[in-house]
């Protein structure tokens, strides 16, 4: 028995067809290596999150939420499914076919507004920019999206569109949310995560013009671009923010949310003040 047979027959089960771009069988590999990667943050994060305060617990919950919904989108990526055929046009005219993975978009739908909330949390910014910045933040993907699935040049106008939402959330989380952050005592350790966090993201531009814009990278080329900056930006920025946010003062940053209830005793104690008993006259 050839115990290092190839054991990845998702290819095989999920075929391609009817496309001149597709997935390798070298790209899954790379896409179920990826979807580890999540999990095992994902179960770190849950461990991580029974260690801590309940009322200092916002970032695991946060974090538990992007890496679930990033572990399943690789599963369907490494599973070659949710994709659709587009017609990539170049300059002299001449279509090839490409398989556009679309589902990793639902992957940065969900994660790039989360992180822009989850940089809003630390700086102690107002809910009128954190709210902007989530809605910047999810404008952006879609808008490649978008793009993706057009077949003509016009694409490049959502791209446009686009990049410039993340000029926006860039200027918004580095120079104006820092701001915030000072007065809070956070500042270094929020500079360190916001220009994290936008120094991958300026790298997703570069990589959607390789891939789904401009067709100069293949499939597999294009996974292991965008997996690496995955991994990079969600995995890696989780542990560093649950690593940090040790040293924070959750009350102090008014996101200890669970202390904002009354706690049971507290609500004993107002049920036998002496104005709320009876009198025994």
């Amino acid at each position: 028995m050839d115990l290092l047979a190839r054991s990845n027959d998702a290819l095989k089960a999920n075929p391609v067809t009817g496309v001149d771009e597709a997935l390798a069988a070298h790209g899954s590999d790379w896409l179920w290596a990826v979807m580890a990667i999540y999990i095992m943050a994902l179960f770190g994060c849950l461990v991580m999150s029974f260690t801590g305060k309940e009322a200092e617990r916002v970032f695991h919950y946060l974090f538990t939420f992007i890496l679930l919904v990033g572990a399943i989108t690789y599963f369907a990526q490494a599973a070659d499914l949710g994709w659709s055929p587009v017609v990539q046009t170049d300059k002299l005219g001449n279509g090839t076919i490409r398989q556009i993975l679309w589902v990793k978009y639902i992957n940065w739908v969900v994660a790039w507004p989360s992180l822009a909330l989850c940089l809003g949390l630390i700086s102690g910014g107002s809910w009128t920019t954190i709210i902007c910045n989530i809605a910047t933040a999810l404008q952006w993907p879609v808008c490649y999206l978008v793009g993706a699935f057009v077949t003509t040049s016009y694409k490049w106008g959502f791209f446009a569109f686009g990049t410039f939402g993340w000029l926006i959330l860039a200027m918004s989380t580095i120079n104006e949310s820092r701001e915030s952050a000072q007065l809070l005592g956070v500042d270094n350790d929020y500079i360190v995560l916001s220009v994290w966090l936008n120094v991958l993201w300026s790298l997703y531009p570069i990589a959607w013009s390789l891939s789904d814009g401009g067709n100069v990278i293949g499939i597999t080329g294009a996974f292991v671009f965008f997996g690496i900056l995955d991994v990079l930006m969600v995995p890696g920025l989780a542990f560093v923010v649950l690593f940090l946010s040790r040293k924070w003062d959750y009350r102090h940053l008014s996101i200890a949310f669970s202390d904002s209830r009354p706690s049971r005793e507290m609500e004993v104690a107002a049920a036998f003040k002496p104005e709320n008993s009876g009198s025994n006259a």
